[in-house]
């Protein structure tokens, strides 16, 4: 079993935003790197190279479980669901107290 919230508040991760360019761009994680949903399969190559664990974030959690699903069975371990942006933001708001 992980523990999503010493993932978030490690030093090495990278977090996934699933989501659409025009969701991203209205407002994301810091940092964080969009790849929406549709393109996981095109990204495959980078997203193996970058840094674990990932953390796979949406709006609701929906589209990241689908995309963890995916890369899981890809055979790219250390992913993690977030769930929606709302909950990695109180989750990094809570960290950061």
């Amino acid at each position: 079993m992980y523990n999503l919230q010493e993932i978030v508040k490690s030093e090495k991760k990278t977090f996934i935003d699933v989501r659409s360019e025009q969701e991203f761009t209205s407002g994301h994680i810091e940092g964080a790197i969009n790849v929406p949903l549709h393109e996981i399969r095109l990204k495959m190559e980078d997203i193996e190279q970058m840094e674990k664990p990932l953390v796979i974030y949406c709006l609701s959690g929906g589209r990241s479980s689908a995309a963890v699903g995916f890369l899981r069975q890809a055979g790219i371990e250390e992913v993690y669901n977030g769930g929606g942006i709302g909950d990695m933001q109180y989750m990094l708001s809570s960290i950061a107290v």
